[in-house]
């Protein structure tokens, strides 16, 4: 038997350890499922606003800030740079974008966030790449830095302006909004009616075509642009591997700084264009402190969508839907989510049991348990808990995806120039 024939053979062979990709049809019908679920949910516990038009619209608007956050955390990342200053950069990006917005306009104001927050990047690039700082102790200094630079800077812009103060900007022009006639109003029409299954995909698909700022449709469109950029070109492989062995990049002529530069310059551009679409679309005003940990529940996103765009969407729209859960009839929501918490877990439970791990199925048991008694003896859930649902979401998915995910193997090490010399 020859080399090749050998070596076709084992590349052939099923490799113990590694999960069989999902094929499109098992993922729509994961997601039939889990409309299914939510569906049944919303009849049990009346809370018809949990699929509506505007819960959709609403999720959609709060989720985006988020991944465009993630989607700047995975750029960096996958270069080796680990990205804390995310938060920092979304700070700058709100405040330009406003200072800008307001004087020349929206779209001027969206070319300058993205600057604001590409100088961060910038900055981050220099102390960690050329200079060996720590990444964790650069990105806190960042955001600290932010803060006081953008609180310095109203002082004596805002503050001398028509409509605004040391603390917010004036008004901003909105970006316009699309929305397709006839189809909005028909799938509107649809989700009134509650139907089971029809409406809630009705309501879901509505919130996607009603009301979409065109700032959101090239939020969007970068999901897909920043998985072919870098895992389907040139340029992206070889950042890809400054992320995973820089000393052998290295070998094979890649210039490693050049491209760590390039990632976390274009880390901070998204992460600003995050915060200017907080000020510009999502408000339409700056406000201090108005990117409340966004940049933190990106970066989570990122790590739970393990380093890919496609888990990070995810992880934003799940992050975006319980944070938009608050903001449209909180207490009724976030009381029927117990419900849901609850059915799934009775699934993990089963999971478990099949996989013959009888200590994590009594755990999720005895949770499903807590979580049922809770939904049957209350009306609704106290505010406080309403208010913490996105942070809690945060966590719980965090610590349950943690023990499946692979960051790149050079992710916030140190690299210095002919290291493997």
């Amino acid at each position: 038997m020859t080399t090749s024939t050998v070596s076709a053979a084992a590349s052939a062979a099923p490799k113990k350890g590694v999960r069989r990709k999902l094929s499109w049809p098992v993922i729509l019908l994961i997601i039939a499922g889990g409309m299914a679920l939510v569906s049944l949910v919303r009849l049990i516990s009346g809370a018809n606003d949990l699929t509506s038009v505007g819960q959709v619209s609403g999720a959609l608007k709060l989720a985006i800030p988020i991944g465009l956050a993630g989607l700047g955390g995975l750029w960096a990342e996958r270069a080796g740079v680990v990205n804390i200053g995310l938060e920092g950069m979304m700070v700058l990006g709100t405040w330009f974008g406003a200072w800008a917005g307001f004087q020349w306009g929206p779209w001027t104001g969206v070319a300058f966030g993205i600057l604001g927050g590409a100088i961060g990047g910038l900055l981050h690039a220099v102390i960690t790449v050329t200079f060996g700082v720590n990444h964790i102790v650069s990105g806190v200094a960042i955001n600290i830095l932010a803060v006081g630079v953008t609180r310095y800077l109203s002082n004596f812009t805002f503050a001398n302006s028509d409509g605004g103060s040391s603390k917010q900007s004036p008004r901003i022009d909105p970006i316009t909004e699309i929305t397709i006639p006839g189809l909005s109003d028909g799938l509107g029409d649809l989700q009134d009616k509650h139907w089971f299954f029809v409406s809630d995909i009705a309501g879901v698909v509505g919130g996607l075509v009603t009301g979409l700022s065109l700032l959101t449709v090239v939020a969007l469109l970068m999901i897909p642009g920043t998985w072919w950029i870098l895992w389907r070109t040139a340029f992206g492989l070889r950042l890809r591997s400054c992320g995973e062995n820089p000393v052998a990049a290295e070998s094979l002529g890649v210039n490693v700084y050049k491209y760590k530069y390039i990632a976390v310059t274009v880390s901070g551009g998204l992460a600003g264009l995050g915060g200017a679409f907080l000020a510009i679309v999502a408000t339409g005003i700056y406000q201090e402190g108005q990117t409340g940990g966004r940049g933190y529940i990106g970066l989570a996103a990122m790590i739970f969508g393990n380093w890919m765009p496609g888990g990070m969407a995810l992880g934003a729209g799940l992050f975006g839907f319980t944070d938009s859960l608050k903001l449209r009839g909180g207490a009724e929501n976030v009381h029927a989510v117990l419900l849901l918490l609850a059915i799934l877990l009775v699934l993990v439970v089963a999971w478990h049991l099949y996989r013959k791990k009888y200590v994590a199925a009594v755990i999720s048991a005895a949770v499903s348990a807590l979580l049922f008694t809770w939904y049957a003896l209350t009306d609704e859930v106290p505010s406080q808990i309403v208010d913490a649902t996105p942070y809690v979401a945060t966590l719980l998915v965090l610590a349950l995806s943690a023990q499946r995910l692979r960051m790149p193997k050079a992710n916030g090490l140190a690299y210095r120039k002919g290291q493997g010399k």
